[in-house]
């Protein structure tokens, strides 16, 4: 069966509701922020601290890597204990070490703290994903999620920004000071202004449905893998670009117009301003469809495009279309992984929603992990920046088929 809904008409929006949307888009920013920003450090940072290409892999995959088990346990516990602590401990914890990313100096200390920093950040996706859920109605859900997750492409557009206004050789640490001390301020905005969103019978349940039959019990095995195999391919192509494209696109000679030196070091702002610009787009639009005629063909299509735009970005020997394909893969992967981040916790009842979000997303985020370690191999076996985007094209291809399939797979009730 089909998983579109027949359209009813939308609750209006409760002041609650605007609330945990507005405090969930913030907290999204926040990671959208760091994200890019050590992307676009990558170059001048690996310089001073003297990392080969692998290591810098490895320092970019490290806040992924960290949010594997933050997503997994923050899930847990936020079906056992509720949303609103664990996502405030989570933000504290990511407040404080990204803030800690500025005072390393040495290649070990900073994948321990990229590590932290991701960790906190995990456990606060699946509370996104979980509260998303909650707050709409089934017929809301994908733009629901699409609005608060939008915010992480709107932080990597400020990243962007703010690192293009900085005065030539700034050192790089400025930017982890700031990313580092605003989530301390957004913990005390989500106690003040965030309602606890887990049903009171889903708290006062005796005895905890177990994580494996939470996840492949009662006919959930089959939707829960096509979930896994959807967000690996798709966070890996989008962590690798994340990562990785402003470096591509200035090791193919496309820095200026806005070019920026950090550290004596070019950077690419052009491609990841308007690949984040783009995606804020992509992700509202295609929320709104997916909301109106089910997630089957608008994500097939996002799938089929971001093909397109790999290909397309491998081959471009000029700025103007470098832009323009970025902007498409902006659009369509970032649009796509929002909009199923509300579908996908759509498959998973109310008592055990934080469960299976928390673990479609630390699957997810191993693809994260993933894509800027692929991209460092490939670049350190001589791989030229075609060659290396192109190596994402068969996991384009994977997560178009499996959330096909995935749309036939029937939805939790509740």
């Amino acid at each position: 069966m089909a998983q579109a809904e027949t359209a009813a008409p939308a609750a209006p929006a409760t002041s609650g509701a605007v609330a945990a949307i507005a405090i969930c888009f913030l907290v999204a920013v926040l990671e959208g922020f760091d994200i890019q920003a050590i992307g676009l450090v990558n170059k001048a940072l690996g310089a001073e601290i003297g990392l080969s290409p692998i290591q810098s892999g490895w320092v970019l995959a490290a806040s992924n890597i960290g949010l594997v088990p933050g997503a997994a346990l923050g899930g847990w516990l936020a079906d056992r204990i509720g949303r609103k602590p664990v996502f405030i401990l989570s933000v504290l914890t990511f407040g404080v070490f990204t803030f800690a990313t500025a005072a390393t100096s040495n290649y070990w200390p900073l994948l321990a703290v990229r590590f932290l920093t991701g960790f906190g950040f995990g456990a606060a996706l699946p509370n996104i994903m979980a509260i998303a859920a909650e707050i709409s109605r089934p017929d809301r859900r994908a733009s629901t999620a699409t609005m608060m997750f939008c915010g992480m492409p709107l932080g990597g557009a400020a990243s962007a920004i703010f690192i293009a206004n900085l005065p030539p050789n700034t050192d790089w640490r400025v930017i982890f000071y700031v990313g580092g001390t605003i989530p301390l301020v957004f913990a005390l905005l989500i106690w003040l202004g965030l309602n606890e969103t887990r049903r009171a019978s889903a708290r006062n349940e005796a005895k905890p449905m177990s994580t494996v039959k939470a996840l492949f019990g009662e006919d959930r095995a089959r939707s829960t893998l096509l979930l896994w195999i959807t967000f690996f391919p798709t966070l890996m192509i989008l962590y690798m670009l994340l990562n990785w494209l402003p470096a591509l696109v200035a090791d193919k000679g496309f820095a200026k117009p806005l070019d920026l030196v950090v550290g004596g070091l070019k950077i690419g702002v052009n491609a990841s301003f308007t690949f984040n610009l783009a995606s804020v787009a992509g992700a509202l639009l295609l929320g709104q469809i997916i909301d109106r005629i089910g997630f089957r063909w608008p994500t097939i299509l996002c799938y089929a495009s971001v093909l397109c735009a790999l290909i397309g970005l491998a081959k471009a020997t000029a700025l103007a279309p470098v832009l323009v394909y970025a902007g498409i893969a902006g659009f369509f992967i970032l649009g796509a992984q929002y909009a199923l981040y509300g579908v996908a916790a759509s498959f998973y009842p109310a008592a055990i929603r934080g469960i299976g979000s928390g673990a479609t997303t630390a699957i997810g985020r191993c693809g994260a992990i993933v894509g800027p370690l692929l991209a460092g191999e490939l670049r350190q076996a001589g791989f030229s920046p075609e060659r290396t985007i192109l190596a994402l094209a068969p996991a384009a291809v994977a997560a178009g088929i499996a959330v096909f399939m995935l749309s036939f797979r029937p939805q939790a009730k509740d």
